[in-house]
C-alpha cells in the first residue's frame, strides 16, 4: 500500500514522502497514530499544492538569506571592549556581543547559537567569526575588537 507520510518516521521516511508499506503496518498502525495518510488521487494533489507552499517559501528565505549575507560581508563590525594597558581585554568576546553588534550595526537579528567565532579572542585585533544560516548556507564574518 502506498501511503503519504504526515511527520518523520524512523526508518521508514521523511514528512512528505511517499513510501510504500504492508498493508497492516499502514491500516493498524501509521494511519491511526496519525504518521501517515492513503495515498490516494486527491490526498496526492493536496501533498503537490502543500509542496508548492513549501517550495515557495524556501525560495523567499534563500533570498533573504543571501541578503543579510551580502550586508554582512560589506564592513568589519566593530565591538567595544575593556582593556588593560598591555592591550589585552578583561575577560573575552562572546557570539553574544557579536550577535549584539550585528543587531546594533548592521539591522540585522541574529541567534548567539549559530554564531561560532574561530579563535579564541583575548587581545585587541581583527579576527573572523562564521555564522552558519542553516540548509548549507553560511558566511565568514569579519570583526575588529576595539579599546573602549
Amino acid at each position: 500500500m502506498d501511503i503519504i507520510l504526515i511527520q518523520d518516521v524512523d526508518n521508514l521516511g521523511a514528512k512528505n514522502e511517499v513510501v510504500k508499506v504492508r498493508n497492516g503496518y499502514a491500516r493498524n498502525f501509521l494511519i491511526p497514530q496519525k504518521f501517515a495518510v492513503e495515498a490516494s488521487s486527491s490526498n496526492l494533489k493536496q501533498l503537490e499544492e502543500r509542496m508548492k507552499i513549501v517550495r515557495k517559501k524556501e525560495e523567499v528565505m534563500l533570498a533573504a538569506i543571501k541578503e543579510v549575507i551580502a550586508k554582512l560581508k560589506d564592513g568589519v563590525l566593530k565591538i567595544g571592549a575593556k582593556t588593560g594597558t598591555s592591550g589585552k581585554i578583561f575577560g573575552s568576546v562572546t557570539s553574544l556581543q557579536l550577535s549584539r553588534a550585528i543587531r546594533e550595526q548592521k539591522g540585522y537579528e541574529i541567534d548567539r547559537k549559530k554564531i561560532s567565532i574561530v579563535d579564541e579572542v583575548k587581545e585587541l585585533g581583527t579576527y573572523k567569526a562564521n555564522i552558519d544560516f542553516g540548509n548549507g548556507h553560511s558566511t565568514e564574518v569579519e570583526f575588529e575588537v576595539v579599546a573602549e
